[in-house]
């Protein structure tokens, strides 16, 4: 079945996790014929040779002035073309905010079906079957499209392998795709937080504080800690209402959801809000002076303790481990 894989790019750089959405393609093609991919921006072309290997034998390119800032209207119309193109029946994504504007717009255009947020799927005959997460994580949804005549299906980062099955010659095509100039909606500018660490929704590694942090300047302790372990500082609402960190920090149902490696939370009670974001992370470690913390009862190791005296210890610990 042919599938084509959007890859996500920001700034001329492909998200890290947007290989794990091409191996879940490839998995569904079946073999590299059937499986192409997508990149659309300004000065994308070379992000095509990063995904040599990954069971791409087509990668198909829009790269254009026009394209330089996220646009849903300009970005619907160049992935259509490529889904056009290839003849695609599926169409995969990352769960992502990009992703999560874009494609309900291109279902629509189709008469499609789609599953979103995804954590397991398959082919079922001609139809996707998928394991959606539901009800802050309390429950797994299997989930279905119908008889649709093109199927979009986003995948939650961090839980797929991306497999590098050796080298590939994917074969780059340009389109030409005129962006609408209908003017329904224009971007003027794409603000980026000023941290260099990886996005929350692909960190592997998240360190997070709650309301126990006291202060902005508290973070400090976190970001200590995140410098030596490489991850990424995040935060429940309740840190966020009190102006502690800010919103693009934020873990929860209101927030981003995330699923690292290592999910380390500091002086969060574990609201059913902020764990509907992060409760699927593979490893939980919790820190809190309440031993009757509902973040306790879904953590993989919980400690009852004060943050400021843990803190700074996981980073000495941490510190001399990695030295090794």
């Amino acid at each position: 079945m042919k599938v084509l894989v959007f890859v996500e790019q920001r700034g001329g750089k492909s998200k890290s996790s947007a290989l794990e959405a091409l191996s879940v393609g490839a998995r569904l093609a079946g073999n590299t014929a059937d499986l192409a991919a997508v990149v659309v921006g300004k000065g994308v072309e070379g992000i095509a040779s990063t995904l040599k290997g990954y069971g791409a034998d087509t990668v198909y390119v829009v790269d254009q002035d026009a394209y330089n800032l996220y646009n849903p209207v300009a970005y619907a119309a160049a992935v259509e073309a490529a889904v056009k193109a290839h003849g695609a029946k599926i169409v995969v994504g990352l769960a992502a905010p990009m992703t999560r504007d874009l494609f309900p717009r291109l279902a629509a255009r189709f008469d499609g079906g789609i599953l979103t947020d995804v954590t397991a799927v398959e082919l079922a005959g001609n139809n996707l079957q998928g394991v959606k997460p539901m009800y802050a994580g309390k429950v797994l949804a299997k989930v279905e499209t119908q008889n649709a005549p093109v199927q979009f299906v986003s995948v939650r980062p961090n839980t797929f392998k991306a497999e590098n099955k050796g080298s590939g010659n994917a074969t780059v095509t340009k389109l030409d795709v005129a962006a609408p100039t209908d003017g329904r909606i224009k971007t003027l500018e794409v603000r980026k937080g000023a941290s260099e660490r990886p996005d929350l929704t692909e960190a592997p590694v998240i360190v997070s504080g709650g309301r126990a942090m006291g202060s902005a300047d508290n973070f400090k302790i976190l970001n200590e800690l995140a410098d030596v372990i490489h991850a990424t500082v995040g935060a429940s609402r309740a840190a966020v209402d009190s102006g502690y960190a800010s919103h693009d920090m934020q873990v929860g149902q209101t927030g981003k959801t995330v699923n690292p490696n290592l999910y380390i939370a500091c002086g969060i009670s574990g609201s059913i809000q902020h764990m509907a974001g992060m409760r699927t992370s593979k490893i939980i470690v919790a820190v809190n002076t309440d031993p009757e913390a509902p973040i306790f009862k879904v953590a993989s190791y919980g400690i009852v303790a004060d943050l400021f005296q843990a803190v700074p210890v996981f980073a000495q610990k941490f510190k001399a481990l990695l030295e090794k």
